[in-house]
């Protein structure tokens, strides 16, 4: 049964669920030695150049499953020794040059990068070159290829560069903690930080003393996700493992899209605030716009703060895709709201670590948000709400010219436009991920049918407005 996209996804997985089993038991792993011998390479290395370099960086992973560098407080982080297998990367002269005499490569580069051998093949000096890729576009033969590695590829704010060891490090200043790299990775040598330990305990402590009721706050996104198994056994499995209940972080998307028409129509213009890696990226590339952030916290949070005020002592616990919700909730005016953060990586972990075979419990009910909020698991799915919010509230429709971004790219180009007061839009939706949450890092799969699934999903609340949501839960 394929449950994850990768092999890195899978191995991610063993060693989260062997470090819950033990957590479950009161037994922590000490080492590599600790981990059952299906993980632990034996006497003949498989992925590295030898068993005692996998062992090392098996011991690594386990550290982040157990919560990594308390020191750094990016939840992303690199494991430096399993950084080592990828190119230098930057522009290199392939076979295809032809020794051309036009040497175009050479009169467009202006740091005379570009020398050539006695048959005219074209070289570059990597230490004048500056990668602007000029000399690429003008090769009639296209021989200049950029040999960028995956995780610089992937990351879309240049926060990733390499060390002299030729490792990846990560700009904490730039970095968004939108996981792109994590999952682009093709050797898992950058990973998320881990707080199933967090939860695990929280659970424990809530089983042992009845002190306070644990809620599973769950991303609308997870409708596209545990494809072998049907919604209403995830949600049942979700609370074998102790949740008192499972509320929907779309009930907190009704409530945000509600107060965000009424904020865009007071302010005249304004940006989402739902999306953290988004929201980070605003804050550190563009400071002028801050103040055009809403002020609604995040679905997540929204909901959270609702479950804290009306139950005393609450513990929330949010699943979702977004390895930068594990960012956002570590904020100060989160915090209070939210404990921990799990992904649906880690969900899977914690389901098998308990030998729970979601797939023969019976089917629970998840019905608490509308069509709306649900829709929000998707790119413009946020805008659509707010755009059924302005009806409801009898705001002027006609007002309303959104602009959704899909991915970090289309965000910037947003983001500059609005810069330079350019943009003929009033209201920017910013996903940092392509397809919005559905592309998230933590997902279990990033297939292409997950925008379906989540508006099968939303349908089945379509006859709920957002308003017949959020009247619902207050009475």
């Amino acid at each position: 049964m394929r449950r994850f996209d990768t092999k890195v996804q899978l191995l991610k997985y063993k060693v989260l669920k062997q470090v819950a089993r033990h957590a479950w038991d009161d037994t922590l792993l000490d080492s590599v030695m600790d981990i059952p011998k299906e993980i632990v390479p034996g006497k003949d290395a498989t992925t590295r150049c030898c068993v005692y370099k996998e062992r090392a960086i098996l011991n690594e992973r386990v550290k982040l499953a157990m919560g990594g560098d308390k020191t750094n407080l990016n939840v992303i982080e690199v494991i430096d020794i399993a950084c080592d297998e990828c190119p230098v990367g930057g522009y290199e002269v392939s076979e295809a040059c032809r020794g051309c005499i036009a040497h175009r490569c050479e009169e467009v580069c202006k740091f005379n990068a570009i020398t050539f051998d006695n048959r005219q093949k074209a070289h570059i000096d990597k230490t004048k070159c500056v990668e602007c890729g000029m000399c690429a576009k003008v090769c009639p033969y296209n021989a200049i290829l950029n040999n960028k590695r995956p995780c610089e590829n992937a990351c879309k704010v240049k926060a990733i560069s390499m060390n002299e060891h030729r490792a990846a490090i990560i700009d904490n200043d730039k970095c968004t903690a939108c996981g792109a790299c994590v999952y682009q990775c093709p050797f898992g040598a950058i990973t998320d930080k881990s707080f199933i330990l967090n939860v695990i305990d929280i659970l424990k402590k809530s089983s042992d003393n009845k002190k306070y009721k644990v809620y599973a706050v769950v991303a609308p996104s997870i409708s596209s996700q545990f494809s072998y198994a049907k919604l209403g056994q995830v949600i049942s499995g979700i609370k074998k493992l102790g949740f008192h209940t499972v509320v929907e972080a779309a009930l907190g998307a009704d409530m945000v899209a509600n107060e965000e028409a009424k904020e865009l129509y007071e302010k005249g213009f304004l940006t989402s605030s739902c999306c953290p890696a988004f929201v980070s990226y605003v804050e550190h590339s563009f400071p002028n716009l801050i103040k055009h952030i809403s002020h609604n916290l995040s679905p997540m949070a929204t909901i959270a703060k609702y479950i804290k005020d009306r139950e005393n002592g609450a513990k929330v616990v949010f699943i979702g895709p977004c390895t930068a919700k594990k960012q956002e909730f570590q904020k100060e005016h989160v915090h209070k709201y939210v404990d921990s953060v799990l992904t649906f990586e880690e969900l899977q972990a914690l389901f098998d670590s308990k030998d729970i075979e979601i797939m023969a419990l019976d089917e629970d009910v998840l019905d608490n948000a509308s069509y709306y909020g649900r829709i929000f698991a998707r790119s413009g799915g946020l805008a659509d709400a707010i755009r059924q919010a302005i009806k409801e509230n009898n705001l002027d429709e006609s007002k309303y010219n959104p602009l959704s971004c899909d991915g970090i790219e289309e965000c910037r180009a947003a983001l500059l436009k609005a810069d330079k007061n350019i943009l003929q839009n009033n209201f920017i939706e910013g996903m940092a991920c392509v397809g919005g949450c559905i592309g998230g890092a933590g997902c279990l799969t990033h297939g292409t049918k997950d925008k379906t699934e989540v508006d099968r999903y939303g349908m089945q609340a379509y006859e709920k407005k957002i308003s017949d949501a959020i009247t619902m839960i207050k009475t």
